[in-house]
């Protein structure tokens, strides 16, 4: 499982930004592991140095093998909620899909 993480001009992505989130990736969706090929992060700081109401924006991509992609989008004052809600939007697409895989 491949995992990259973009930041755009407005967050500083840091060695320990990329190794937190990945971290916490493999743990969030470990039980996906052999059937996801790459993960794409994707944060934005959509105000630049403007304070604003849910300004920071994750967009996690989930690769599997022979699927679309999941793509999840979340919101939030930090950058590690807007993390947290994509991720636990991405766990559950992901299991659903895969619930629905099994029912057939």
């Amino acid at each position: 499982m491949e995992i990259q993480i973009n930041t755009d001009k407005n967050i500083e992505g840091h060695e320990r930004l990329e190794a937190y989130f990945s971290g916490e990736l493999e743990k969030g969706l470990a039980r996906f592991e052999e059937k996801i090929t790459r993960i794409e992060v994707h944060f934005g700081d959509e105000n630049g140095e403007k304070f604003s109401v849910n300004d920071k924006k994750c967009v996690i991509e989930v690769r599997t093998a022979k699927l679309q992609p999941v793509t999840v989008t979340e919101h939030s004052d930090t950058l590690e909620k807007a993390f947290s809600g994509a991720l636990a939007k991405a766990k559950k697409s992901l299991t659903t899909t895969f619930e629905k895989m099994k029912a057939y």
